[in-house]
């Protein structure tokens, strides 16, 4: 287990991790003071963000920012998130900031990039701290993916008892399906075929369900799709806005669109769903005689399940949760000739 970054206390800009992260943050020299986002509502909970940088607060919008609440009616968690700027200059090598290390102990789970760079996340307590250097804003994917992002999913994850997937839902109704697979197996085209085509989209890439009663909700800010998952769509316009959308690169050196879902057109889902059941999406394409959907065992679900997730199988709520999804209708989603294909035949799942 790695420990903290290990922060010089005689320097004004040190950052204690075991200080309280809300109640005061401080602001370096010539920074504004501090300032807060309005409070948002994500994954069940309420969530109050504070920072001495406007550049964090607008990344926090950029996260956030006029979302469809999906809140659980019973849910009164409320959760707090500082975040601090440094001055500092911080060298990268290469053209991206390392991916951070993680550690937790019982009381702290920490992503560490550097000393300069990182999150302190308190479950129990329901706060977090995230510090980042001033040159850490030219990686604003990163920094708001595998700092802030993961901060609000630990919070929100052990603060309401939730069981994180990875994984994408669509439903229409207030019911929803889980897409589950490997990467690369097509879950966020199909995402985005079943958006354009009328089904709501509760999440594309995190999908985070209550065990005892299966409702999902999910943070529906972006959807990311490689250059080749446009050559099916239809809409000339759609096509031609999404291509011009920013590119991100993954760790594993893919790149994608990073497509804004709050400024397309098709419906984000505005309250969790109820999982009707779980597709496992195949790379193999169906042939003639094949139907597209094909019923599964429960044994067959077990495995599947348990493979297409690296962290899930950990958590608490996993055996329920996985006793649960059993019972619902699943299936396994092979590749259709044409995208709208397998629109149809999930819409069937929903009816």
């Amino acid at each position: 287990m790695r420990s903290e970054p290990e922060l010089s206390t005689d320097r004004p800009d040190a950052i204690h991790p075991g200080d309280e992260p809300c109640r005061q943050v401080w602001s370096p020299p010539g920074f504004p003071r501090p300032q807060r986002s309005p409070g948002k509502r994500i994954l069940g909970g309420r969530f109050l963000f504070e920072s001495n940088s406007r550049e964090l607060i607008r990344l926090i919008e950029a996260a956030y920012g006029n979302l469809p609440p999906q809140a659980f009616p019973d849910a009164t968690a409320e959760f707090h998130v500082a975040l601090q700027l440094l001055p500092r200059c911080t060298e990268f090598p290469g053209s991206e900031p390392p991916a951070p290390r993680i550690s937790m102990d019982p009381e702290k789970v920490c992503a560490i990039v550097d000393d300069s760079n990182y999150a302190v996340i308190e479950p129990a307590r329901h706060r977090a701290r995230i510090v980042a250097s001033v040159d850490m804003l030219r990686h604003a994917y990163h920094l708001r993916y595998e700092l802030i992002e993961f901060a609000v999913f630990i919070l929100a994850t052990r603060g309401i008892g939730l069981v994180p997937l990875h994984a994408a839902c669509i439903g229409r109704q207030g019911r929803g399906v889980l897409l589950l697979g490997a990467s690369g197996a097509g879950k966020s085209m199909l995402a985005l075929h079943c958006l354009q085509q009328g089904l709501e989209l509760l999440a594309e890439d995190a999908v985070f369900v209550r065990p005892a009663d299966l409702l999902a909700t999910g943070v529906p800010n972006y959807l990311h799709v490689r250059a080749d998952g446009l050559d099916f769509l239809e809409d000339a316009a759609a096509r031609s806005r999404i291509s011009r959308a920013p590119v991100i690169r993954r760790r594993s050196g893919v790149e994608k669109f990073e497509i804004d879902l709050r400024k397309e057109s098709g419906r984000l889902a505005a309250s969790p769903f109820q999982l009707a059941g779980a597709v496992f999406v195949s790379p193999l394409t169906a042939d003639a005689t094949d139907s597209l959907l094909e019923p599964l065992q429960t044994c067959e679900v077990s495995a599947l399940l348990t493979a297409s997730q690296s962290h899930a199988p950990s958590q608490p709520g996993w055996c329920r949760f996985s006793q649960q999804l059993m019972g619902r209708s699943n299936y396994r989603l092979r590749r259709a000739r044409h995208p709208s294909e397998a629109v149809a035949a999930l819409r069937r799942l929903l009816d």
